[in-house]
């Protein structure tokens, strides 16, 4: 199978199995704190909805074994998020997976993955480098709506072995985990997933919009550079004219999470 043989192809039908515990684990996962009892806590268990991003990895996985790219050398390098009720503590969610974008972008291809179900629609910008210039249309370029200022900052720091806690998740590719693998892919040592670093971006944005963390209904963000495990991200937000909340996050500077778009109920 060829890159451009992928667009509309089905990934099949999957049920999202998890439990209170996995619940759990996720939160602790992006930086919820012990005593944010509602995300860590069987009593009153709330679902962060970023953990939908983590369930529909499956259908990445699917794509990754069809034998147009090899799995290894692909990177993540967008993720959008909608959500259609809250999620809840424990599964199943029936889900569904296709491949709904294919573009050339001359030295490299992107393709997107979306996971629906009733509950989320997940869609996933995989980067393959060195896999374009087979005469395919270049796509959208990511843009955000003006944003007056950025009034709100936070920051947060993540732990050395952070990748190797978040793996925990369902989130395997090697790349985390495996230093070879990293230095093939042109990085020095494994690099904190970009999901985990969506997923605490998320939960610190609730802060900005006077929300709880399990409140967020949309988010929407192009991965720009690799954290490192131990990184502290800054983000930085403000209102958009439409009342979104336009973010960015960095790394000493550099930019890791670019045209970020997110959207709280509590924040109307």
């Amino acid at each position: 199978m060829q890159i451009k043989d992928l667009l509309d192809h089905e990934l099949g039908a999957r049920d999202l199995i998890y439990d209170e515990r996995d619940t759990i684990l996720y939160a602790l996962a992006v930086g919820a704190a012990g005593e944010q009892l509602d995300l860590v806590y069987e009593r009153d268990l709330r679902a962060l909805p970023g953990y939908a991003c983590a369930l529909g990895l499956w259908a990445v996985e699917a794509a990754g074994k069809l034998g147009a790219y090899e799995r290894n050398r692909s990177l993540h390098t967008s993720q959008k998020l909608v959500m259609h009720r809250p999620m809840p503590a424990s599964g199943p969610v029936p889900s569904t997976g296709r491949v709904t974008g294919v573009w050339d972008k001359g030295k490299a291809s992107i393709i997107d993955i979306e996971v629906t179900s009733d509950i989320f629609t997940a869609t996933y910008g995989i980067y393959l480098p060195g896999l374009g210039g087979w005469g395919g249309e270049r796509g959208p370029s990511a843009t955000i709506d003006d944003i007056p200022g950025l009034t709100w900052d936070g920051s947060y720091t993540s732990m050395p072995d952070h990748a190797a806690w978040y793996r925990l998740t369902g989130d395997l590719h090697p790349i985390h985990i495996d230093a070879e693998v990293a230095r093939e892919n042109g990085f020095e040592r494994p690099i904190l997933h970009g999901l985990c670093t969506v997923g605490i971006v998320a939960r610190e944005l609730a802060g900005a919009a006077n929300a709880h963390p399990a409140e967020l209904i949309e988010l929407d963000a192009r991965l720009a550079a690799a954290v490192m495990p131990g990184d502290t991200i800054d983000i930085a937000a403000g209102k958009t004219a439409q009342g979104y909340l336009g973010f960015e996050a960095t790394v000493n500077g550099t930019p890791v999470l670019k045209a970020g778009r997110a959207l709280f109920r509590s924040a109307g």
